[in-house]
């Protein structure tokens, strides 16, 4: 699955939203892991909505941008 999927326009203009398992299947982890980084304030930033929780893919590009290991040399 590529992130790319799920940037299309909405005809609102509203920008994309992930629920948990959709994160969960893009980052290749399980759902609990996503969980264990919210309840440890680890994870990306996310929307409320009830029960539902909603990520940004804006908020998750940049979240994984922050997860680059710089202490590896680049190119290897």
């Amino acid at each position: 699955m590529s992130i790319e999927h799920f940037t299309t326009d909405h005809p609102w203009g509203l920008e994309s939203l992930l629920d948990v398992g959709e994160l969960a299947a893009y980052l290749g982890v399980p759902v609990s892991t996503v969980y264990d980084w919210r309840t440890r304030g680890l994870g990306p930033r996310v929307y409320r909505f009830g029960k539902h929780l909603k990520f940004a893919v804006s908020d998750v590009r940049s979240w994984i941008e922050e997860q680059r290991d710089v202490s590896s040399p680049q190119g290897r």
